[in-house]
């Protein structure tokens, strides 16, 4: 073997200069370039504006969605500095913007921030090196400064242009089309992040305007809040009052809360500006527990999220006992029993904040667990001395939750037992594949056995395994786990994943890395889907985050033309495809003289109109209807099919959407099929 040339020296390492190593590695700093990355810049930007609020120097901030994909946040805070920084050499406006790790929150109180979530002097200057326009405006000491920038460089010095009676900052960025894979801003998303923040921040006003929309919107220096412009365009502006509490509310408004009293702390304690606790139970068996760490949103939790947890428990099981509520003395509450049906905001305020990664979903600061133990450990145990109605009510749902625990584990062993997820018999009605390689394995759940008959003749047996599901399964958002290990067709997708469920779940053993739902293109098809994504939502969410889940879209039309076969996924593929007077056409007695003059037309009984081309169309209802060979060419074969992977953009609106569609409270799910319904595109 001959020996490979060494050019491996100095000349080999790379160095990269300014923003370059943002536009290099962008995941590194945003986590994606996906719609989460996308909007992750417009929340670098605004908690710049929110720190300002913060801090006590502002009390409105704008955000607004403008056209040709533009973001613009104001803020009427102090300003961003427009004098020569001594290190860089340039204005301070320009080093924030052009330079990582430079920003005003390192200096703490000299700064005028004690707290804030902007710590590492990235987001800014991050927003600008992936966006393709980046301006500033500065309304500062009666005088506007402006700089523009592109891909993270300036295309000139910052200059004066102007006066001004207003004070503070507006930034105005455009993605670039280059770093991110569409550019397609979520208005729904942005109003929820923003009503959010709201509630965190005191005193704080802020609109959200989606003025993409808009025409001849002629925005100049002058400009400042484009809500004064009174904009015919959607908007929404948010002032909460009472806080944590408001929030609390607002997550549980379509539930039913079981106690009368919410719980409310929020103190100061050595180390940590502030821990502010909300909660309150409602009749339900899901947690929704939002975890603010200088307001910054962490939905992987972290310390502060420990610490309440250990809190909660450990004195839900010290009233228990003291009180006597729970028969059996030597039982305890685990922290499973005490956060079903619980909804509960933990916000903390800390000087020195760590968080674990750029993207801040986690909190990493050792002193915010024992703060927040402490703090809500001692105010907690009081409200329950205090409030005995809403204790007992509180510890009745803890001790049914326990028991339910107790009967889900015993039918979860009476169903899994002797290691049924390393060997033990697969469902009998699972078609299952040759391969034993989980990376190209392939699960199909399909409706009912016509389809499924239809799917185990058509697949590629090495990789592609089919499981029939006869039927709606059941609804298990508000059923327990006992109750849904007892249903047939639960138990087998559990058994045909192969991770296990609950406390054992293990995404390690997972069988198939595509779980793929293929139902019929009906309403009944449409239902039974939901009911596997709520499944899967509430039990199996790993699937979902790790991009396992997909969806097959089966054709729905097949046309014969002579000896060629087209497939339209849509009904406006078959009108572009074949043109509207011929795709109208639903029955023999519809087709006009001049259309039969150069076309022949057939039937579903085949029988022939005219004596030219030869045109069939067929509309698919179900999967079953198609023999082998369709099924394979147009919904398994890999090479042609049609998948779209499910996944979460915002968890606590997924939350809200299965509460709401799944959920008992009818009127609000009869106001969102409303809403909703000329979105739909199911046949029926």
């Amino acid at each position: 073997m001959p020996a490979k040339k060494d050019n491996y020296g100095a000349d080999s390492i790379q160095v990269l200069e300014g923003l370059e190593p943002v536009r290099k590695r962008p995941g590194m700093y945003i986590g994606t370039t996906g719609p989460s990355g996308l909007h992750h810049l417009i929340t670098e930007i605004f908690d710049n504006s929110r720190d300002e609020a913060m801090g006590g120097f502002a009390d409105h901030i704008e955000v607004a969605l403008l056209p040709n994909n533009r973001v613009r946040v104001v803020d009427n805070g102090r300003g961003i500095p427009v004098d020569v920084h001594k290190t860089t050499k340039v204005s301070a406006l320009e080093t924030i913007m052009t330079v990582l790790h430079a920003g005003g929150k390192f200096g703490g109180d000299e700064s005028g921030y004690k707290v804030s979530g902007g710590l590492h002097g990235v987001g800014a200057s991050v927003v600008n090196a992936l966006s393709v326009y980046t301006q500033v405006w500065v309304h500062k000491d009666g005088d506007i400064y402006t700089q523009e920038y592109s891909q993270g460089k300036r295309k000139a010095a910052v200059k004066k242009i102007g006066k001004t009676k207003e004070h503070g900052t507006i930034v105005a960025f455009e993605p670039d089309i280059i770093i991110f894979k569409e550019v397609k801003f979520d208005f729904n998303w942005l109003v929820n992040m923003l009503r959010q923040q709201a509630y965190l921040v005191r005193a704080l006003r802020i609109t959200v305007i989606d003025a993409r929309e808009a025409k001849d919107l002629e925005v100049d220096e002058n400009t400042f809040y484009l809500n004064d412009l009174n904009l015919q365009v959607p908007s929404q502006t948010f002032f909460f009052e009472n806080g944590l509490t408001s929030l609390v509310k607002f997550n549980n408004q379509i539930l039913k809360p079981i106690h009368k009293n919410s719980f409310y702390v929020e103190k100061k304690v050595e180390g940590v500006e502030s821990v502010e606790i909300a909660l309150q139970y409602a009749d339900d068996i899901t947690s929704r527990i939002l975890a603010f760490a200088n307001n910054i949103h962490t939905p992987e939790g972290g310390t502060h999220v420990t610490g309440f947890k250990t809190a909660l428990t450990r004195s839900l099981n010290a009233y228990a006992k003291n009180n006597n509520i729970a028969k059996n003395g030597d039982e305890t509450f685990t922290g499973d029993d005490v956060l079903e049906g619980l909804t509960a905001v933990i916000s903390v305020k800390l000087r020195e904040i760590q968080f674990e990664g750029q993207t801040k979903a986690k909190l990493g600061s050792v002193e915010a667990q024992g703060a927040v133990a402490t703090v809500f450990g001692e105010s907690f145990a009081a409200f329950l001395e205090e409030n005995p109605d809403d204790a007992k009510a509180i510890c009745t749902k803890v001790i049914l939750a326990m028991k339910a625990r107790k009967a889900a584990k015993a039918a979860k062993d009476s169903v899994l037992r002797k290691g049924a997820l390393e060997g033990m018999t697969l469902p009998g009605k699972l078609a299952d594949c040759q391969s034993n390689d989980a990376s190209e394995s392939e699960l199909f759940i399909v409706e009912g056995d016509s389809a499924g008959g239809t799917a185990k003749t058509g697949r590629d047996r090495k990789t592609q395994a089919i499981l029939p599901l006869r039927g709606k399964i059941l609804n298990i958002e508000r059923a327990r786990l006992d109750r849904m290990l007892g249903s047939e067709q639960i138990k087998n997708l559990v058994l045909a994943f192969g991770t296990a469920i609950g406390d054992t779940f293990d995404i390690s053993k997972l069988r198939y890395h595509k779980i793929i739902l293929a139902t019929d293109a009906d309403v009944d098809g449409a239902h039974i889907r939901t009911l596997i994504l709520t499944l899967l939502y509430r039990y199996f969410k790993p699937l979902i985050e790790g991009g396992f889940v997909y969806i097959a879209q089966p054709p729905l039309y097949k046309v014969k033309k002579g000896k060629e076969i087209l497939y339209f996924y849509t009904e406006e593929e078959k009108v572009k495809g074949l043109g509207k007077e011929i795709a109208d056409i639903q029955e023999i007695e519809e087709i006009k003289d001049e259309v039969l003059e150069t076309l022949e037309i057939e039937n579903e009984e085949k029988e022939t109109v005219g004596k030219k081309a030869k045109i069939s169309i067929q509309r698919y209802k179900g999967l079953g209807e198609m023999n082998a060979e369709e099924l394979w060419e147009t919904t398994m074969d890999p090479e042609k099919r049609i998948l779209r992977q499910v996944n979460i953009e915002d968890a606590q609106e997924a939350d809200k959407v299965f509460d709401m569609l799944m959920g008992t409270d009818v009127p609000s799910r009869k106001m969102f099929i409303q809403s909703n319904a000329k979105k739909a595109t199911i046949d029926i």
